[in-house]
């Protein structure tokens, strides 16, 4: 039984009792029923600090008329995240990520990358700014902890893809200034920075290249976490070997568990551990479980995509239009759907061979993430219900959803201060 937030209200909550009630008889060996476990899960829930650190939703935001104040419908406009369903779901803090999608690297691409990099991120601090009752800029570890005291939300930013930094390093220092805390260096295709885990030509500069090793030295000394997702294995290597502070993997997942090139082996898992970083696990569905084969589908798919033009140069008309499209074709082609019970998997290997301390949430939210149960941030009670049924303690809890992330946020920042002594 997956818990939805707005069964709040009288009526439906009457009926989710109901049917959780009829559940009862089923009791774990300590007595407590269904309905009492998810009632349970739900007060540790709102206790703990809960922090989604990947969430691509300043794509939104730079859009016209869109309202992060007002409650949107995910399956009406494709948004999975806005204030209210944060409140809805007990979501306490989140990066929000400036994404830029790799293009052309010469002067003009880095040029026009940085442009809409910025705006994004202005977007995203004008947000806080007009919705300072509900939310507050964040920029330090301890902020998510007194905005939540506060009542309200914490707003972190991050960059995913480090194309926007182009060939300048002092690009680095501005987005640090403008408020960034975590720079994913690379995405789906290779940049200046680093190779990429799924560009279709393979790696370009054997791991990070050059230049890349003198952006995560300056990430180190300014305080930003570096981030490895969409790197290929060489890139994380590489930063594992290079970076003083510990690491993240802002959205990814156990390829033990699914074999994909975007998800950490179990190497990779036990390094991260002795880097002391943390893996954030993701909803993307691809990534939590293996899909049969589907080549209609993916032919079908390939089609539509070849005959859209970028999402950021589509009408409002034309964006409900292509949604629908993609709705369409996977109603066509279903493939098997992945659940809470899949993010819970993974969480369960990774604390097999990393430990409690290096595991954590980042959803995706508006970048491809949302899955049966956890389809956006107003349903992300499910995970903590889902791992208080398998027997994780409130302690443990707490540092899965925030505690493992601050911690690696505050050892970057003691980093970055005893290298800036050094260097004065």
């Amino acid at each position: 039984m997956l818990f939805n937030p707005r069964w709040r209200c009288s009526t439906f909550f009457f009926v989710f009792t109901l049917i959780i009630c009829s559940c009862s008889t089923n009791q774990k060996s300590n007595s407590e029923t269904e309905e009492e476990l998810i009632q349970r899960a739900l007060e540790i829930h709102e206790r703990v600090l809960t922090l989604d650190t990947h969430a691509d939703t300043p794509l939104r935001m730079i859009q016209p008329g869109f309202d992060m104040a007002e409650r949107h419908d995910p399956n009406e406009t494709g948004s999975k995240v806005d204030y209210p369903r944060m409140v809805e779901g007990g979501l306490d803090a989140i990066f929000f990520a400036a994404f830029v999608a790799q293009d052309i690297r010469d002067d003009d691409g880095n040029t026009r990358a940085k442009t809409l990099c910025l705006e994004m991120i202005d977007a995203i601090i004008a947000s806080t700014q007009k919705n300072s009752d509900m939310v507050g800029l964040a920029l330090d570890p301890d902020d998510a902890y007194d905005l939540e005291e506060a009542g309200k939300r914490a707003i972190y930013i991050g960059i995913e893809n480090g194309y926007p930094i182009g060939k300048d390093i002092s690009n680095v220092g501005l987005y640090f200034e403008k408020g960034v805390r975590y720079i994913t260096l690379v995405h789906s295709s290779n940049n200046d920075l680093a190779d990429s885990a799924t560009d279709p030509d393979g790696p370009e500069h054997g791991g990070i290249s050059e230049f890349g090793n003198e952006v995560v030295k300056e990430m180190n000394r300014l305080g930003i976490m570096v981030d490895v997702s969409h790197g290929n294995d060489s890139v994380f290597y590489d930063a594992i070997a290079l970076s003083q502070a510990p690491i993240i993997a802002s959205h990814s997942n156990a390829r033990a568990v699914t074999n994909h090139n975007r998800n950490m082996s179990d190497d990779m898992l036990r390094l991260m551990a002795k880097n002391g970083g943390v893996v954030q696990l993701t909803m993307l569905a691809d990534y939590l479980r293996e899909a049969p084969e589907n080549p209609e589908k993916d032919s079908a798919m390939a089609i539509l995509r070849a005959n859209t033009k970028p999402f950021s140069e589509m009408t409002q008309e034309e964006r409900t239009a292509i949604r629908q499209s993609f709705r369409e074709l996977n109603e066509k082609y279903p493939d098997p759907p992945a659940t809470v019970k899949h993010v819970v998997d993974h969480i369960d290997h990774i604390v097999k061979v990393a430990g409690i301390d290096h595991v954590g949430i980042g959803c995706d939210f508006d970048g491809g993430g949302g899955i049966e149960g956890v389809f956006d941030a107003s349903e992300v009670m499910n995970i903590t219900i889902e791992l208080v049924k398998r027997g994780y303690s409130e302690a443990e809890v707490e540092k899965i959803w925030g505690g493992n992330l601050i911690r690696v946020f505050r050892e970057v920042q003691a980093v970055a201060d005893r290298l800036q002594t050094e260097q004065s």
